[in-house]
């Protein structure tokens, strides 16, 4: 799609001449040549399947996570959500509070489990979950939280500590927005939760095409989502051919388990990805510094930045519109897809789908912010391959379909 631009009535650009270019894509993964080159070494290497990469992965995501972490490498967030679950005994009557502001992923996990998912409406400021509102949600019943991280912003882990011991509540994070942000100072996935989850979707912050880890500091969770990763089998392929006193053909299975295991391919990108993930995200910090100071006199409400001694992961970069906005959320996105820019929005929040609604009888009115906010929140194109070019081109459309 080509888009022409700076186009006066008449149909003359102010040169006299039109400029076509390129649409804008909302998002796209930062993928180089050292990526292609070590993909391409991991297929010729013969390891296909889970490996000595998966391993080494593995170990260089635990180093930055901080001593005494564990991490396993799996084939989603999704994944890693499942088995963090599983791994502490959630079950059938067991209720796991969950944001209503999420993916259906956060929530759909509980539900695999035959525990019940209880929505909960989201902070007004940063559209976290509201811990006043999960406290009010909280039943005999109540075993876990599972808290979104939402658009790399993390909630406040010193609160989110107090919370759960105070109702003696499990905590998984979902921390697929989250990679390289910090929360009180302290990375997350560094904190006292028992598991936090990471995602390496193509849009993310980091990416192996599909994949994500999980980390704790519970070896016994982690031992335990190992195992059931692979089929419930007590020893992988790689583990197998590099013990030389038992066959590589033994193994035994311990329980029922899933197929939710990284490939080899997938974790070279994301050893590469892994060295670069600083420098990935201070250029989404860079662009969401710009658009913050130009966005500043636009009636919009724009992304709450974190503390002097925390980081923002800068996964999305979500405004809001104001009742003075000229358009409503839909007709800005209309607009700004005529300029050539893609938009989306995050999150239609659960109550609102078909699935969660009928389930649980759920109304907008049981989640008022949500609710609310969900009208007019919009997500604008950030991701670190962004030229310059592209940054002043979304600033200036977003300008120009606001005044």
């Amino acid at each position: 799609m080509m888009v022409e631009v700076g186009v006066s009535p008449d149909g003359r650009s102010p040169s006299g001449a039109g400029t076509t270019l390129p649409a804008l894509p909302f998002a796209e993964p930062d993928i180089g040549e050292e990526e292609i080159a070590a993909v391409a070494d991991a297929l010729r290497s013969g390891w296909l399947s889970s490996g000595p990469r998966v391993h080494e992965f593995e170990r260089r995501f635990a180093e930055r996570c901080g001593p005494g972490t564990e991490a396993v490498a799996l084939n989603s967030a999704t994944a890693g959500l499942h088995l963090a679950l599983e791994a502490l005994g959630i079950g059938p009557g067991a209720e796991v509070l969950v944001p209503t502001w999420t993916f259906t992923a956060t929530a759909e996990i509980v539900h695999y489990l035959g525990a019940e998912p209880v929505l909960v409406d989201v902070d007004p400021t940063t559209l976290n979950i509201d811990l006043a509102a999960a406290e009010s949600r909280i039943t005999a019943r109540t075993a876990a939280v599972v808290p979104v991280h939402f658009a790399g912003k993390a909630l406040s882990c010193a609160r989110l500590d107090a919370f759960a011991r105070s109702h003696n509540l499990r905590v998984v994070e979902d921390a697929a927005h989250a990679f390289s942000a910090t929360s009180d100072g302290t990375p997350v996935g560094a904190g006292q939760s028992q598991a936090t989850v990471f995602s390496f979707y193509a849009t993310k912050t980091m990416t192996t095409g599909e994949g994500g880890m999980l980390v704790t500091r519970d070896v016994d969770l982690a031992r335990r989502v190992r195992v059931m990763r692979l089929h419930g089998i007590n020893r992988d392929a790689f583990a197998r051919q590099q013990c030389a006193d038992i066959p590589s053909w033994r193994y035994d299975v311990v329980d029922a388990g899933f197929k939710y295991n990284l490939t080899d391919p997938a974790a070279a990108m994301g050893l590469v990805q892994l060295v670069r993930a600083d420098t990935m995200r201070l250029r989404r910090e860079e662009i969401a510094t710009r658009y913050l100071e130009s966005f500043r006199d636009l009636p919009l409400d724009l992304p709450t930045p974190v503390s002097s001694t925390d980081v923002h992961a800068w996964h999305l970069f979500v405004i809001r519109l104001r009742d003075e906005a000229r358009v409503g959320r839909d007709e800005f996105i209309a607009e700004m897809s005529d300029l050539g820019i893609a938009c989306s929005v995050h999150f239609i929040p659960l109550h609102k789908l078909t699935f969660w609604r009928r389930r649980g009888g759920l109304t907008d009115e049981m989640f008022p912010v949500a609710s609310r906010e969900f009208e007019r929140v919009v997500s604008l194109p950030l991701f670190s391959r962004m030229t310059e070019e592209q940054v002043c081109r979304v600033i200036e459309a977003v300008t120009k379909v606001l005044r």
